[in-house]
């Protein structure tokens, strides 16, 4: 049984600063979105439970993604899958889902297919259901549990008022809820390994795609909410309390 990971590469969300409302990204790491990170820790317990699961993380973006990955290769994956251009620099949605549905579909014997709710960037949350569409697959979405049995697995779907049990055919798409289990920190030797797991990279055009063709989302711009500090100089802890008071911010 091979199950795919899809996973993308973002900037270290703690270490982004703000200036004049605007992000700094200088200088700031790359790493992969922590709700991926928790998709591809429930493929690894999964795996762990059947050693004839495979698990595959599969990603697109510019070459820096291939440092990136390695992440994922020491968490627990045991081979990627990627694709590399410099086209996909900041591609939408849209144009993302279009290439991993592409990829998948030179991949052999896929069963599974997890993605994260969102992205840890600017979280659509929309392409795992746009790949299920493009390969007329089944999706469960908001899942926090889920286990294997025979050809189908049965997930625990998590509404706002209820929580619905469920079962979806393989091969099939499942997108895993935020804080679904706790990613493991992978340990020196893993780290090390990580660098000789196997992967296959490809460039755009073999996997027949022309994001040309697909429209882009243009970000006018991004700023942070204004901030108007009234700097009240306090000198007392009861000036402090009466501060408080005063804007209704604790009880009298």
């Amino acid at each position: 049984m091979n199950i795919v990971v899809a996973m993308k590469q973002i900037p270290d969300l703690q270490q982004i600063r703000i200036r004049n409302r605007q992000p700094l990204f200088d200088d700031v790491p790359l790493t992969l979105g922590t709700i991926d990170k928790n998709a591809l820790e429930a493929a690894v317990v999964l795996k762990e439970a059947d050693e004839s699961i495979k698990v595959t993380v599969l990603s697109a973006g510019n070459e820096e993604v291939e440092d990136t990955i390695k992440e994922a290769l020491a968490a627990g994956a045991d081979e990627a899958f990627l694709i590399l251009d410099d086209a996909l620099e900041g591609a939408d949605s849209a144009a993302i889902a279009a290439v991993l549905a592409a990829a998948i579909k030179q991949m052999d014997g896929v069963d599974l297919i997890l993605f994260g709710e969102g992205s840890g960037d600017n979280y659509s949350g929309q392409v795992g259901s746009r790949v299920a569409e493009l390969l007329n697959l089944p999706q469960v979405g908001y899942v926090s549990s889920m286990e294997i049995k025979g050809g189908q697995a049965v997930v625990t779907r998590t509404l706002e008022d209820c929580d619905e049990v469920m079962e979806i055919a393989l091969p099939g798409i499942i997108s895993v809820m935020a804080g679904l289990n706790e990613p493991r920190i992978p340990s020196v030797t893993q780290i090390l390994k990580a660098g000789k797991k196997p992967k296959e990279v490809l460039e755009l055009d073999e996997v027949d795609v022309d994001i040309k063709k697909l429209a882009f989302t243009e970000t006018i711009s991004n700023l942070a909410p204004e901030s108007n500090r009234k700097k009240i100089v306090v000198k007392s802890v009861d000036e402090l309390l009466q501060g408080l008071r005063s804007e209704n911010l604790i009880g009298r």
